[in-house]
């Protein structure tokens, strides 16, 4: 299992005119993607990881000084768009704000070591995402392939498994809707963006 993980200051999504998910404050947005030979094991390997990460502030409500960036990127059945939303929000600056281009500056790089609280610290919500195109291959020619993405009946209940391990943790879980259309907007914190396997 691949994860994006961004830190936001807020994140929804909307399916059809109708917001499906939402968190309003602080917590983590997670684009996750299914390979054929994921596991159960892994998707609570991958729960535990997220509940436990430190990225987010601590009790001064985590404004690192940093802009935040809004960031509306479109997840549909499709995937193509979802799957440029998702290296974009990982884009200009690394997570640690050493990233082409960041130097020291970014937001990690300006707070002071150990000040960062977990999900789970915190009680931050986390906003799971179903996201195919997290196994897209465009390494040759012009459009990605998909094979390494696992199939719908495959990949839906393990993203599944991960909320519901994640809600057994004591997790807060918003969702969006497996195989959708989906409107994505968040407001990426920092930024911040991490990605995760399992």
């Amino acid at each position: 299992m691949r994860a994006v993980v961004q830190r936001v200051n807020g994140a929804s999504v909307v399916v059809d005119g109708e917001t499906v998910g939402e968190i309003p404050g602080r917590g983590l947005c997670v684009l996750v993607g299914v390979t054929h030979d994921d596991t159960e094991e892994k998707a609570d390997r991958l729960a535990r990881k997220l509940w436990g990460l430190r990225i987010l502030g601590g009790d001064d409500g985590g404004d690192d000084g940093g802009g935040d960036s809004d960031a509306t990127v479109d997840h549909g059945a499709a995937g193509a768009a979802g799957a440029s939303g998702a290296s974009g929000a990982a884009g200009e600056n690394g997570a640690d704000g050493t990233g082409p281009g960041g130097g020291s500056g970014g937001a990690a790089g300006r707070r002071s070591p150990g000040s960062e609280k977990s999900c789970s610290d915190l009680d931050a919500p986390l906003m799971v995402i179903s996201q195919f195109t997290l196994y897209g291959d465009a390494r040759k020619g012009r459009r990605p392939t998909w094979n390494a993405a696992a199939p719908g009946e495959v990949a839906e209940p393990l993203v599944d498994e991960l909320v519901a391990r994640l809600r057994a943790l004591g997790a807060r879980v918003e969702t969006g809707r497996f195989g959708a259309d989906m409107q994505v907007t968040l407001t990426n914190d920092g930024p911040f963006t991490v990605m995760l396997e399992v």
